[in-house]
C-alpha cells in the first residue's frame, strides 16, 4: 500500500497516498496502515484495561508482543488456525478452545474498531491530461471499492480460519474508506500577500463517498454570532499546507474558496451535498471570498473569545473569514453559515436583498404555477412545511422545484418584478421534527450527522445549481411564525396588506428557538438574519425598504405563517396544517404556467 501517511486525527483516520494503494490481502497485511491500526486498538483497549489484552495469551507490553500478534494475525489470515503449530510452532496454545474463542473476539472488536473511525482517503495527483482526477472512475473509484471488498474479505478470512466455520449472513459494510477526495495542486488569481499564505493548499477536484455516511462532529450547536473585524485575520498567517485542502464552492453564482485543515476532514467533506465543485476555469478566474476553517488558535487569539471572524477586503475586492481549529467549532454550521454570511454581504454589495429561507418553485397538473418564499430564522419550520406541502399535494402538484433551503437573494427588475435566486444544492435538515419519509427519501444519498443527539443534522442533495442560478420570479412572500397559537385571530395563514406592516414583522425576526443554537425562549434577529444583514445595517436596510416596495408594487401576496414549529406537540401537526391552507391559498388563485 502505498501511503504517503496515515493520520488520525480523533474519530477520524485519514490515508494520504500518490498512487494506487494495496490489490490483494497479503499487501494489505504487511502495509504501514495495517500495523498502525492494531497499534492504535492495542492502545485503545490499555486505556480501559481491558481483560482482552491478557486473555489472548499474550501482554503485549513491548514492541516485540505487539509485533508477534501482528504476526499471528497476518499468518491466520492466510491459513487455518489448526495449521498454526505447523506453522508458528510457539503460538499452539491458541488451539485450545478457550484462546480460540479469545482471539476471534479480539478480531471482532478490533474489525468495530477500525470501522468506528470515520475514514478517509486523499490522492495527491498532479495537474493535467493524465491527472487522476481527469479518470476517476477508471483509477480512483474502483480502488476505493476494491479496498472496501479487500478490507472485508480480510476479516472474513481471519474469522473463518480461526472458528473453522463459514457464516450464514454476510453483511455487506462499509469496510474501506468513507470518503475518497483527488486533491490537486492548481493556480489562481489571488494578490501576493494570500497567494504566500495559500497559493500551496491543493484543490479537491473529485470526491467519492459510500452513503449513507454517520460522522459525530464534536458539537451539535452554533454558538455566538460571526463578527465583522477591522483586520485582516489572514495576515502574519503561516499554515502548514500539507495538513489543509481547499473546497471550490459554488455558492449560487459565487465562488468561495473554503480551505479547512484535516482536523475537520468530516465537516469540509460534507460540502459536497450542500455546494457543487468549481470547474478548473472558474478557480483559475479566481474567487469572490476566501474561508479558512481551522486555522491556529494562537493566530487568532486577539479577536476575543469567540474569534468567529470575517473581514472587508475592499483592496483586495474580496471577503475573507477565519474559524479556528477547536473542538467547540466543530459543527457543520459554523462552515455552512459562514459562507453564506460572506455570500449574503458580497449581494447586498451588488444591490440584491438576501434573505434567510427557503424558496420553491411548483408546477400543478391544472397548468398553474407559483414559486414560494418562506422567510423565518432557524428551525422556523421552513423546510418542514414545504416537506409537509409536498407529501399533500402529490394528487395536484406536477413537480417541486427547489430553488432555496436556507438562503438566497431577491433582484429587482424594473421595480416591477422580484427575481429570487438560491446558494446550495443540497439540505441542512434537522431530523428531530421531521416525520417519516421527509427527509428519508434520498437516505440513501445523505451523510447524517450526530443522529443519537439533539438537533441531530442530515445533509443531502435536493436540487441542481442551474436551479438555483437561473432566477424565479416570486408569487409568495411568507414569514414563518413557528411561536404563536391559531385561533379566531391568529389565522394559520394571514396576508399583510401594507407595506410598513410587512417590514416591521421581517424586521423584528421573532422565533422560538429550538436548540439548533445556544439561544433559549423567544428570540429576535434583524430579519431572521444573523448572518450578513446586521452587519451590513445601513445597507441591508435601503435593500429591504426598495425589496418590499417592489414586492407590494408588483402585487406579490405577502403573509404570515404560523408553523407552530415551536410549540410543544406541534411539531409535525403544526407545518402539515400551515401546508394545508398554503395549497387552499394557491388553489384558489388563477396563476399561468
Amino acid at each position: 500500500m502505498v501511503i504517503k501517511e496515515f493520520v488520525q486525527e480523533g474519530s477520524q483516520i485519514i490515508l494520504h497516498t500518490d498512487g494506487e494503494i494495496c490489490n490483494e490481502k497479503r499487501e494489505l497485511l504487511h502495509s504501514k496502515g495495517f500495523e498502525v491500526v492494531i497499534n492504535l486498538f492495542i492502545d485503545n483497549l490499555r486505556n480501559y484495561d481491558s481483560p482482552l489484552l491478557h486473555s489472548i495469551g499474550l501482554e503485549l507490553n513491548t514492541k516485540n508482543d505487539r509485533n508477534k500478534l501482528i504476526n499471528i494475525l497476518r499468518t491466520i489470515c492466510e491459513y487455518p488456525l489448526d495449521q498454526i503449530a505447523d506453522i508458528l510452532p510457539q503460538n499452539d496454545y491458541l488451539l485450545q478452545p478457550s484462546h480460540r474463542r479469545e482471539l476471534l473476539r479480539f478480531v471482532e472488536m478490533l474489525y468495530d474498531f477500525w470501522r468506528s473511525f470515520s475514514r478517509f482517503m486523499v490522492l495527491h495527483s498532479q495537474s493535467g491530461s493524465s491527472s487522476f482526477d481527469q479518470r476517476p472512475y477508471r483509477i480512483f473509484n474502483e480502488t476505493l471499492e476494491a479496498l472496501t471488498h479487500l478490507v472485508r474479505s480480510v476479516y472474513r478470512d481471519t474469522c473463518e480460519n480461526i472458528t473453522g466455520k463459514h457464516p450464514r449472513i454476510y453483511r455487506q459494510v462499509a469496510a474501506g474508506c468513507n470518503v475518497g477526495i483527488i486533491v490537486v495542486p492548481m493556480k489562481t488569481v489571488f494578490s501576493d500577500e494570500y497567494q504566500n499564505i495559500l497559493g500551496k493548499v491543493p484543490f479537491i477536484r473529485q470526491v467519492w463517498i459510500d452513503p449513507p455516511l454517520i460522522i459525530d462532529p464534536p458539537m451539535n450547536t452554533r454558538t455566538g454570532q460571526f463578527q465583522k473585524v477591522d483586520k485582516n485575520p489572514l495576515l502574519g498567517l503561516s499554515l502548514k499546507t500539507e495538513r489543509w485542502v481547499c473546497y471550490p464552492a459554488k455558492v449560487g453564482n459565487l465562488i468561495i474558496f473554503v480551505y479547512f485543515h484535516q482536523h475537520f476532514m468530516n465537516l469540509g467533506c460534507s460540502l459536497t451535498n450542500l455546494f457543487e465543485l468549481a470547474t478548473d476555469e472558474q478557480i483559475e478566474a479566481g474567487p469572490d471570498a476566501l474561508y479558512l476553517y481551522g486555522v491556529p488558535s494562537s493566530h487568532l487569539s486577539d479577536f476575543g473569545d469567540l474569534p468567529t471572524i470575517f473581514y472587508d477586503d475592499i483592496k483586495n475586492n474580496i471577503m475573507v473569514a477565519a474559524v479556528p481549529q477547536e473542538d467547540r467549532f466543530g459543527y457543520f454550521g459554523y462552515i455552512k453559515k459562514m459562507i453564506l454570511t460572506l455570500h449574503n454581504i458580497i449581494m447586498m454589495k451588488r444591490g440584491l436583498m438576501p434573505y434567510h429561507g427557503a424558496m420553491v418553485h411548483l408546477l400543478f397538473r391544472n397548468n398553474q404555477a407559483a414559486t414560494i418564499l418562506l422567510i423565518g430564522d432557524t428551525a422556523a419550520g421552513k423546510s418542514e412545511t414545504l416537506e409537509a406541502f409536498r407529501s399533500l399535494g402529490k394528487e395536484s402538484i406536477r413537480e417541486m422545484r427547489i430553488i432555496a433551503d436556507d438562503m438566497g437573494s431577491i433582484e429587482r427588475v424594473d421595480d416591477e418584478r422580484v427575481i429570487g435566486y438560491g446558494t446550495e444544492i443540497g439540505a441542512f435538515i434537522r431530523l428531530d421534527d421531521l416525520q417519516h419519509g421527509y427527509a428519508f427519501g434520498q437516505i440513501d444519498r445523505s451523510i447524517i450527522m450526530s443522529p443519537h443527539k439533539t438537533n441531530a443534522r442530515v445533509v443531502l442533495p435536493v436540487t441542481t445549481i442551474d436551479e438555483i442560478t437561473c432566477g424565479y420570479p416570486i408569487d409568495y412572500v411568507f414569514y414563518a411564525n413557528n411561536y404563536d397559537v391559531v385561533d379566531e385571530n391568529h389565522p394559520v395563514i394571514e396576508q399583510i396588506h401594507t407595506f410598513s406592516e410587512a417590514l416591521k414583522i421581517f424586521r423584528e425576526g421573532a422565533v422560538m428557538a429550538k436548540g439548533t443554537t445556544t439561544a433559549k425562549g423567544l428570540v429576535h434577529s434583524y430579519f431572521a438574519n444573523i448572518f450578513g444583514p446586521p452587519q451590513y445595517k445601513d445597507l441591508h436596510e435601503e435593500l429591504a425598504i426598495k425589496t418590499f416596495q417592489t414586492i407590494f408594487n408588483a402585487g406579490v401576496f405577502v403573509g404570515q405563517m404560523r408553523t407552530r414549529l415551536g410549540i410543544p406537540g406541534y411539531e409535525t401537526k403544526g407545518p402539515e396544517e400551515a401546508a394545508r391552507a398554503l395549497l387552499n391559498i394557491i388553489s384558489g388563485e388563477k396563476r399561468e404556467n
